[in-house]
């Protein structure tokens, strides 16, 4: 009989978060104590000089299906098999949503005997971060109404240009487009407006590309809203409004530190979705590790085409990180998946498919590759796994001359990942090399969707929507040319047909709208139909949650 995440959780329990900083040769004096299981860090411990002898390690993924791989698992898995044989190590994550915890994904604090803890904190309101982020959203949203009816102050905006949203950390679908204002002058001017879960807000990006407080503050004033009636762009500084979003994110700012199960320092913070956003923890809590630890392991969301681009050509280009090894995790049932097998057959042993589906993991392997990096391939157990599906995957990597090991992440903790840890310590010890990102910045915004179209979906071409076109002409009058290319994309297929599975080819991308990020200094091109909203399933996770009178939370897992 196996135990649940949550039992596992509660039979190992916690030391005093005191007691994990001093492994981080931190004094009592230098953590913002949360209680006795989590500390905020003051960004005065980010130290440049420690950066640069650190070890950054990336945990991603192939293709998921739509229940994930396990990164987050594999990543907290590793870095208790990195301090088993002792290597420094930090994990480094993103905060879990409420929507998806609520939703059909369930909690993102790891699983089995690798998690982190307190999973049920980490797991629901945390340390207020992401209520913080909302409340900073959500005021921009009221003073940019406010302006539209004010006699004394107005900036002239035209209502029917206003691209910022509300945002709110549920799926909740009723919510993506309604009309505001209604009832009366005293209730503001009636308008076209909608929410977006909070992982997809701006905020959130701009939360974990800025370098610090100030930086996020000059992010902050610099997002794009709209346009006046006399076609100017307006942007949240003309409202005044950045000192005040700040001062909301006076403490969310400063990374999350709590623990694994094994007793390890991990640093938790920030959480943009992949599909939408950049899909990584914020650069301060990716600069913290560095600074407090040897080794730092990090993951990127969803497979490599959507976190790992992302992290690679956006926020290690940025922050000037070299990430030393990449860990790209892969799964017997996902290669089923993507061979063809339906879901209620994930379980049933079949080789023939698990070949057919090894294009996915190949093509990823080729990706990683374009960024002058070689990746490990972790396969996660399940206990479904043949010991014949296992050794296919590793011989057919290792006749591509890539590294595949059986991580038992789950089962056995830093245990199952000794060899694992061993492999990637020596693969970061002989890295001698700089990693390359596929474009720079300054390229054309049309070369750069089209280098990640081509050289990280497979793409033969991209096409633009009349619309997409506008939004480009847009683009280049404002002088974002500059900016990042943060793609919005299915993470069901490298295409963005959600139903190509395993390595399509001979098809063209079409961007159906570009978004403007400006404060993150992001361009979004959006390829299908991607919500920045989602709903809930017809049985949502919610329904199998209970508390006790003790407060004793079950069915979170």
């Amino acid at each position: 009989m196996f135990l649940s995440d949550i039992e596992i959780a509660h039979s190992n329990p916690m030391t005093h978060i005191k007691n994990i900083a001093h492994k981080l040769y931190l004094d009592d004096k230098d953590l913002e104590m949360y209680g006795n299981y989590k500390a905020k860090l003051p960004l005065e411990l980010i130290d440049e000089d420690k950066i640069e002898n650190s070890n950054l390690i990336l945990v991603t993924a192939i293709t998921p299906t739509p229940a994930g791989e396990g990164k987050t698992t594999v990543s907290i898995g590793l870095s208790e098999g990195m301090n088993f044989i002792g290597k420094q190590s930090t994990v480094v994550l993103r905060e879990p949503s409420l929507g998806p915890v609520f939703g059909i994904k369930g909690g993102a604090a790891g699983g089995g005997c690798s998690q982190v803890v307190p999973m049920e904190d980490i797991n629901l309101h945390f340390t207020g971060d992401f209520n913080a982020i909302e409340k900073a959203n959500n005021l921009l949203s009221a003073l940019i109404d406010n302006n539209l009816q004010s006699k004394t102050k107005n900036l002239n905006i035209d209502p029917r240009t206003i691209v910022w949203k509300r945002v709110i950390d549920m799926n909740d679908r009723a919510l993506r487009n309604i009309i505001i204002g209604l009832g009366g002058t005293a209730n503001g001017i009636p308008r076209e407006e909608g929410f977006n879960i909070t992982p997809a807000s701006e905020v959130m990006a701009i939360l974990c590309m800025a370098k610090d407080f100030d930086d996020l503050k000059e992010r902050l004033g610099n997002i794009f809203i709209g346009y006046t009636y006399d076609k100017k762009p307006i942007f949240a500084r003309d409202l005044k409004a950045q000192d005040a979003m700040a001062i909301l994110l006076k403490d969310a700012i400063k990374p999350n530190l709590v623990q694994t199960l094994e007793k390890n320092p991990a640093i938790i913070h920030g959480g943009p979705f992949a599909n939408i956003a950049q899909g990584t923890n914020s650069i301060i809590a990716t600069k913290m590790a560095m600074s407090l630890s040897d080794y730092v392991i990090t993951e990127a969301g969803f497979g490599a085409d959507l976190g790992a681009e992302k992290f690679l050509n956006i926020k290690a280009a940025y922050a000037e990180l070299n990430p030393k090894a990449v860990v790209l995790v892969a799964t017997i049932r996902a290669l089923k998946h993507h061979g063809g097998v339906a879901k209620e057959d994930y379980n049933t042993p079949n080789l023939e498919a698990v070949k057919k589906g090894f294009c996915n993991l190949e093509k990823h392997i080729e990706n990683i590759k374009k960024f002058n990096l070689t990746p490990v391939v972790a396969i996660n157990s399940f206990v479904s796994d043949t010991m014949e599906e296992q050794e296919f995957i590793i011989q057919k990597c290792k006749s591509l001359q890539i590294e595949a090991i059986v991580s038992k992440s789950w089962q056995m903790g830093g245990e199952g990942n000794i060899e694992l840890a061993k492999t990637v310590a020596d693969i970061v010890d002989e890295n001698q090399e700089e990693y390359t990102p596929l474009y720079q910045w300054s390229d054309p915004i049309e070369n750069k969707v089209s280098t990640i179209a081509r050289e990280i979906y497979g793409a033969i071409g991209v096409d633009y929507s009349p619309q997409a076109k506008q939004k480009l002409k847009k683009i280049k009058e404002l002088g974002f040319e500059n900016f990042a290319v943060c793609m919005a994309k299915t993470q069901t297929s490298f295409s963005d047909n959600p139903k190509l599975i395993g390595r399509p080819e001979g098809f063209n991308i079409t961007v159906r709208d570009i978004e403007i990020a400006a404060g993150a200094q992001f361009i979004i091109p959006i390829l299908g139909s991607m919500m920045r909203m989602p709903g809930l399933p017809e049985t949502p996770a919610s329904e199998g949650m209970h508390i006790d009178e003790y407060g004793t939370i079950g069915g979170l897992s």
